[in-house]
């Protein structure tokens, strides 16, 4: 469930500081439910260790993660993904040599209830809880594109399947919010369509409340509602995709200020394909 206002992330002035490094700083972002948001800004803006606030692997020096109404702060990763937050990542984290199916598998755990006793004894409510669990992967794969893969080993695919099976198995833990870390990084122009179809879709027809760290402008421009840009760690801009285009502080932070300045008095014009 979402909290009362459809609120389903929010940072309240979130920080990150690794020694004399402050990676992000007090950083504010709402994230309501249904919508698609962006994450972006120039390398070593931030954005993955924000992301990786959110989903547990850092602890917030100050501030407060929440989501959907109860803050995060010092959980862990495994309690994150069962609280319903789900996430890919910018290098693929695949389980090289273990099976399509058996990715998936493995990221349905934390939503299953055998523990060792019954993986040992297997009575029948274990066997059918695990033949459940296999037709609900095999039904994520083919969603994803990947129908008939099952049985192939995670390195063996293309790319662009990897990074498919990537969203399938982060599909497995049944999220209410889903984290894309550069979902096209990598992908050729057709893969990088297919992969923005394949994002629509996951909140059009499954209700997942997307947000993704992407460099292609196309693509960031292309599916988000809701864009907030980081630089050196503090949110510099947020909007709809033609504000944030048209922000001189963003064209600065991606182009210089000499851009920045000759572009001011045009709203933008020319920045990110814009006429």
């Amino acid at each position: 469930m979402t909290s009362s206002n459809g609120v389903v992330l929010e940072a309240r002035k979130i920080t990150k500081q690794f020694g004399g490094l402050t990676a992000v700083n007090e950083v504010d972002l709402v994230i309501r439910k249904g919508t698609i948001a962006s994450l972006i800004g120039p390398n070593g803006a931030g954005k993955t260790t924000f992301f990786n606030m959110v989903s547990g692997f850092y602890r917030p020096t100050s501030g407060q993660m929440i989501f959907q109404g109860k803050e995060t702060n010092g959980l862990r990763p495994n309690r994150i993904t069962g609280l319903g937050i789900g996430r890919t990542f910018q290098n693929i984290r695949l389980f090289a040599n273990m099976s399509a199916l058996e990715n998936v598998l493995v990221g349905m755990h934390c939503r299953l209830t055998t523990g060792w006793v019954g993986a040992l004894l297997r009575p029948p409510a274990v066997v059918q809880e695990e033949a459940r669990a296999r037709r609900r992967a095999l039904e994520l794969l083919a969603y994803v594109g990947l129908e008939g893969q099952g049985d192939t080993i995670a390195k063996n695919l293309p790319y662009g399947l990897q990074r498919r099976l990537e969203i399938a198995r982060a599909l497995a833990t049944d999220p209410q919010l889903l984290l894309l870390d550069e979902p096209t990084a990598g992908m050729n122009p057709q893969e990088t369509v297919d992969a923005m179809a394949l994002i629509k879709r996951l909140r059009d027809e499954l209700g997942i409340t997307i947000l993704l760290i992407e460099h292609d402008m196309k693509v960031v421009m292309g599916i988000s509602e809701q864009i907030t840009v980081l630089d050196y760690g503090t949110k510099i801009a947020e909007g709809t995709p033609e504000q944030v285009r048209a922000n001189p502080r963003v064209i600065e932070a991606y182009l210089g200020k000499g851009v920045a300045y000759a572009l001011a008095d045009t709203g933008g014009a020319g920045v990110y394909g814009t006429p």
